[in-house]
């Protein structure tokens, strides 16, 4: 199954995914709900960025899922933290994430630019 990731713009997420920087896509709640159904090692993940003009830019193969159990505040800050070489989150980024009672980690590989289309 294919899925499409909204990237946050300001955090620049798309372009750290670029260089190579990022390496691992995050996504939490504090309810128990998975971001995108269930997500399974092969699956494509087209990029788009949250800026409203509905474009995708980008693709990547998920290489790894991890999807926690519920955790501690104090639980679920030591896993981003731990995880935070491959997040590349920035401040506001890690703050939105960190403290959440589920997160989800999505490791991706391939991960190539391609010619812009929308959905």
């Amino acid at each position: 199954m294919d899925h499409i990731v909204y990237l946050n713009r300001k955090a620049k997420e798309l372009e750290n995914l670029k260089s190579g920087a990022k390496t691992m896509i995050i996504r939490g709640a504090m309810g128990r709900k998975l971001p995108y159904g269930i997500l399974n090692v092969g699956e494509v993940l087209y990029f788009a960025e949250n800026s409203g003009d509905g474009l995708v830019k980008a693709k990547a193969v998920v290489s790894e899922v991890f999807n926690s159990e519920k955790l501690s505040r104090e639980e679920s800050i030591e896993l981003v933290n731990a995880r935070q070489n491959e997040l590349k989150l920035d401040k506001a980024m890690f703050n939105r994430f960190a403290g959440k009672r589920y997160i989800v980690l999505i490791k991706i590989k391939e991960f190539k630019t391609i010619e812009n289309f929308k959905f």
